[in-house]
């Protein structure tokens, strides 16, 4: 069946990129969170984008106004009976997302696919909270959404060969270059190599190898990196980036993942980065 409405649930930065995004590629979009206020901010929060960069020339105001004709909000997961796919983005909590999806398999048509963008809990976990483990897919999406090619295509252990076919097609009517892994694994492959690098570049810090200016300058000039380590776990959140390494940690039981006391401590002292204006840069 054609994917010609989602639902995404989840109103943060993450599921706010994605339903704009799949505003501008010409679909329509539900954004749905526990509260209307919530999806509503982030449609403020969306408008204001495009209109920035209507102001900077790089969109008419036609095109804006026809993006966000095309995106609506929710306080419930209800308009998923009338939606043809689900992007779960919500908080990386399992009980969270199991009690989301448990209740998306309770409203939804039979045989909807239900896409995670969770980066490091089982989709497997996922799935067993419905009746339709087969139809269970993570579709992760990079931040900024609107911007980063990459969708990491990701099935749990019951995931039909159709589903990941059709979650591939979907990312790539959304502009992407997907990639495919072939059986399930803790955070796919961007998360798992990158956790290792962010992690590497604080021990560095905490140990007074180097200040993060410096660190970031060399990967950016020695790496040909695009974005500086640090520059990269402020846009991140410093949160998010410890909840993937905790579960990394547990779930592989190995110590590659350990990060050091100063990512807490900065959490402790709400520099949580760009997301709230501080982090290891001041925004």
């Amino acid at each position: 069946m054609p994917v010609k409405k989602i639902l995404v649930v989840g109103a943060g930065n993450m599921g706010a990129g994605i339903a704009q995004l799949c505003g501008q590629q010409g679909f329509d979009v539900v954004i749905s969170d526990i509260s209307l206020d919530f999806s509503k901010a982030a449609l403020a929060r969306m408008e204001a984008g495009l209109q920035k960069r209507v102001e900077q020339g790089k969109l008419t105001e036609e095109q804006k106004n026809s993006v966000l004709s095309r995106i609506s909000a929710a306080g419930d997961l209800s308009p998923v009976a009338e939606c043809d796919f689900v992007i779960e983005s919500a908080l990386e909590d399992l009980a969270i997302k199991r009690k989301i999806f448990a209740e998306l398999d309770r409203l939804a048509p039979p045989g909807m696919i239900f896409a995670t963008n969770t980066t490091s809990l089982s989709i497997s976990a996922l799935a067993e909270a419905t009746g339709r483990p087969d139809k269970v897919v993570q579709m992760h999406f990079f931040n900024p959404p609107t911007i980063m090619k990459l969708v990491e295509i990701m099935p749990g252990r019951q995931t039909s060969a159709e589903t990941l076919s059709a979650a591939e097609e979907l990312a790539k009517q959304l502009g992407k270059d997907p990639v495919v892994c072939g059986n399930e694994a803790p955070a796919g492959i961007v998360s798992r190599v990158l956790g290792q690098l962010l992690n590497e570049a604080t021990w560095l810090v905490a140990s007074g190898v180097a200040t993060p200016e410096d660190v970031d300058k060399a990967m950016k000039l020695g790496a040909n990196h695009p974005m500086g380590p640090f520059q990269l776990l402020d846009l991140i959140g410093l949160d998010v980036h410890r909840a993937k390494m905790q579960t990394l940690a547990s779930v592989l039981d190995d110590p590659r993942y350990k990060y050091p006391d100063l990512i807490d401590t900065m959490i402790e002292q709400g520099r949580l980065g760009k997301k709230v204006g501080k982090g290891f840069y001041s925004y």
